[in-house]
């Protein structure tokens, strides 16, 4: 069935993509992204956290979203 990871990854991929898709802004510690990039982000850096950011336009569809890289406490991890 593939490595629990990788399919972690292929569903953040198809998620970002329906996102582009639908004309959303992405951003990555402030740096315009793509879904590709923010994947291999988060796989380059396994142990890292990012936290998600969706803005939203005046009629409540998401519009951005930004991923920022959590910096956290060893006792947090």
């Amino acid at each position: 069935m593939g490595d629990p990871r990788e399919r972690n990854y292929q569903s953040l991929f198809s998620e970002l993509a329906g996102y582009e898709k639908k004309g959303v802004y992405m951003l990555m510690n402030g740096v315009p992204a793509s879904p590709m990039q923010i994947v291999q982000a988060h796989i380059v850096r396994e142990d890292a956290v990012y936290m998600r950011d969706y803005v939203l336009n005046d009629n409540g569809d998401i519009k951005e979203l930004c991923f920022d890289d959590v910096e956290m406490q060893e006792q947090d991890r």
